[in-house]
């Protein structure tokens, strides 16, 4: 069995702040940590909607897509998403497989179990 997983808006939704303890986490020099965080500070975001447009507000997630650090960081920032899974699992960008034989209830119960901790993951 294959489960498809797809974290909607994966890449606007990566927090600043945790993203630069797991880069902290993963050794990154702290003059490369200060130009990452700084890149990523002072960004705003805004909503339009027919044509108004509300007020400008500080963006404390995401990482640019658009941009070669952007994806990298999100990659970083997913890195440990494997931890805990007894299944095999491959992970792109912000789509995840979980790969599993069911075979019987035991084998059920251990996708299942990867779910829910994928899922305590992503909260």
């Amino acid at each position: 069995m294959i489960v498809f997983l797809d974290f909607a808006k994966a890449f606007d939704k990566v927090p600043h702040k945790r993203l630069a303890l797991k880069l902290v986490c993963h050794g990154i020099d702290w003059k490369v940590l200060a130009w990452i965080v700084e890149w990523l500070r002072d960004r705003a975001q805004r909503v339009c909607i027919n044509g108004i447009k509300s007020s400008w507000l500080e963006a404390l997630s995401g990482v640019p897509q658009r941009s070669i650090l952007g994806p990298i960081l999100f990659l970083i920032y997913i890195n440990d998403l494997d931890n805990g899974i007894t299944n095999w699992i491959l992970k792109f960008a912000d789509n995840t497989k979980i790969f599993s034989a069911v075979r019987s209830d035991t084998d059920c119960a251990k996708l299942q179990e990867d779910l829910n901790t994928l899922l305590q993951w992503s909260r």
